[in-house]
């Protein structure tokens, strides 16, 4: 039974066409492993605060104040998720071409030194090995191609902090054109399934 980390980012609520996706997604990967543990951060709706000078100790280096060791029991809850997690499924759309700022202060407080990454001879090291995460990206325009490609730095950004922290068995899903009216919206939806579901089919290191 794998253990399922499921983060949604979204500030649309019920509107919101990532979280929607993120809920089926979680669905076929209770259905596919016979069952699964599921624990879930709305990050859109229960915001984790972000950094500030007083509470970025707590995260970047040693903390002592009260702020600060705030801060560090935050970091140590969603960092203890992370590694508890055998699958990641993040709900990220794109906001101003990027992720939400809800999306980034959760990352804020789970790359932290010495715990999920360190610095080696070699250079950067992720210690976060083993997990597997399907990102679903809702988009309001098409930027998987054409003329706004160049305008997605969303993907490689996410790419990059899952990287960062050893995480390379990442799946990007797209959901696209969603501004587009509801008829468009709605294909987005049924399209961005498929490869949801071949995704979440895909074998587990806890299958038997």
């Amino acid at each position: 039974m794998p253990n399922i980390l499921a983060l949604t980012s979204s500030v649309a609520g019920d509107a919101s066409v990532s979280s929607l996706l993120v809920d089926y997604a979680v669905r076929q990967l209770v259905e596919f492993h016979s069952g699964g543990a599921v624990t879930r951060r709305d990050l859109g709706q229960d915001p984790i605060p972000h950094l500030t000078p007083e509470t970025v100790a707590g995260v970047r280096a040693v903390a002592n104040t009260a702020p600060e060791l705030t801060a560090r029991r935050l970091s140590d809850k969603l960092i203890g998720e992370v590694f508890a997690a055998d699958v990641i499924v993040i709900g990220a759309p794109m906001y101003n071409f990027s992720i939400p700022t809800g999306l980034r202060a959760w990352f804020d407080h789970v790359i932290r030194p010495r715990i999920t990454f360190a610095y080696g001879e070699a250079g950067v090291q992720g210690l976060v090995t083993g997990k597997r995460a399907i990102v679903i990206q809702s988009r309001g325009g098409l930027y998987t191609e054409g003329p706004l490609a160049s305008l997605d730095f969303q993907e490689p950004y996410l790419r990059l902090l899952l990287g960062f922290i050893g995480i390379s068995d990442v799946a990007f899903v797209q959901a696209e054109r969603i501004s587009l009216g509801p008829d468009a919206r709605e294909a987005a939806i049924n399209q961005a399934k498929s490869p949801i579901a071949v995704v979440a089919a895909q074998p587990l290191s806890d299958d038997v």
